[in-house]
């Protein structure tokens, strides 16, 4: 295949570069398929590249705008990296580029050694009087993050730790100090005495952390948000796990899909792939209602057990079934101990409840924050440790609503 074949790897690379996880296995599979359709059309190309290096439909806007941007010339296949480059159209800065490209047109263009030694140098200069590089990445949006960004924000998203403050349960555990006699270990002891009884036994009400349940929504609008919102309930599934607490995790789009094996992987670029193959209808529609009356219905009495705190991930703009989306959430709201609603579009300062599917949902939420940023995630796994309800939008909201 001679330079082709060095392109086809160094395109593999760009779309590592912009965030696409992307092994060896792949880029060889990829060189295979492009073997096997030929070159006489463009789409077969474009078809087999797509085939062998890209996990999930998720990642399909960003591999359009890479190829698009790499291949340029239709006819020239084995023309090098090199000559493609000058070629490139970035988005001229007064104009909104879509989501993704940032990231694209960066792993394109790539840095060079004298760039980021002028970065250094502007670093040191004017380091003085401007946020740290790390306060920098916590405040930014995930939707305008760039794929260096995205992935010093996995690393960040995977030490997050959640330590939910314990509840006061109805089973009792043996305690020197409890409330209730035990009779039944006072006998059993009784009879190393000789059926003598020398001490009253106790019991005392046990500490438990609560269960975690996750819905989160894959839509279209939701799915570069959902992705790193996998990252961190990746990580508190492990947590979980370690201390002997329950983590369910659902995605919905259009259909309910339950992921809580899958995010049990230990490698979360594994965890993954394996929840966007259970997942087919990522980056499509949404129905919400539906979602949680399937949920209510079928998974309710076997997870919400024990005090469960239920994390509801979506933005709330559910088209049809307004009605069946208020009564599906007032039913959820009963059985959960919190129900916790994340939005993204809390981001916008001036949010207000206008769509149908947000005021529905807003009638039955305890708590209503913005899931965006990495700060916005601190500051939930903050407010999940102290078992506390904290400063959330819910008020602000309900009150510009009324």
């Amino acid at each position: 295949m001679g330079t082709l074949a060095d392109n086809i790897v160094h395109f593999a690379r760009t779309l590592r570069r912009a965030g696409l996880p992307i092994g060896s296995g792949q880029i060889i599979e990829a060189l295979r398929a492009v073997e096997v359709v030929g070159l006489e059309q463009r789409s077969d190309v474009r078809s087999a590249l797509f085939a062998t290096l890209v996990s999930h439909s998720g990642q399909r806007q960003i591999f359009d705008q890479a190829f698009d941007a790499f291949w340029q010339d239709p006819k020239l296949f084995d023309r090098a990296m090199a000559a493609l480059l000058p070629h490139l159209e970035v988005p001229r800065a007064e104009e909104t580029p879509a989501a993704g490209a940032r990231r694209v047109a960066e792993a394109l263009r790539g840095v060079t050694a004298q760039e980021q030694a002028e970065k250094r140098v502007v670093m040191e200069l004017d380091a003085r009087d401007t946020a740290s590089a790390d306060e920098i990445l916590a405040a930014k949006d995930f939707e305008q993050m760039s794929g260096e960004e995205l992935a010093r924000a996995r690393a960040a998203l995977n030490s997050f730790h959640w330590n939910p403050a314990p509840r006061l349960t109805r089973r009792t555990a043996p305690s020197h100090i409890g409330h209730a006699f035990d009779l039944r270990r006072t006998l059993r002891r009784s009879l190393k005495t000789g059926g003598t009884v020398v001490r009253l036994e106790r019991r005392a009400r046990q500490l438990r952390e609560p269960p975690l349940v996750v819905l989160c929504d894959i839509s279209g609008s939701m799915s570069g948000y959902a992705r790193m919102c996998l990252h961190f309930l990746h990580g508190l599934t492990h947590l979980g796990l370690s201390q002997g607490r329950a983590t369910h995790t659902f995605l919905f789009g259009t259909r309910l899909t339950n992921v809580t094996r899958a995010l049990k992987l230990r490698d979360p670029d594994e965890a993954l792939a394996k929840v966007a193959a259970l997942a087919p209808d990522w980056d499509g529609g949404t129905r919400i209602a539906a979602a949680l009356t399937v949920f209510n219905r079928e998974w309710a009495r076997r997870v919400l057990g024990q005090g469960a705190i239920v994390l509801l991930i979506t933005d709330g703009l559910e088209r049809e079934g307004v009605a069946e989306l208020g009564r599906a959430a007032e039913r959820l709201r009963r059985s959960a101990r919190r129900l916790i609603w994340l939005n993204p579009l809390l981001r916008f300062d001036g949010f207000a409840p206008k769509a149908q599917g947000v005021q529905a949902l807003l009638a039955h939420v305890d708590e209503l924050r913005p899931v965006h940023n990495l700060n916005s995630l601190s500051d939930l796994a903050r407010a999940l440790s102290s078992g506390q309800k904290t400063r959330d939008r819910l008020g602000d909201i309900k009150g510009h609503a009324a």
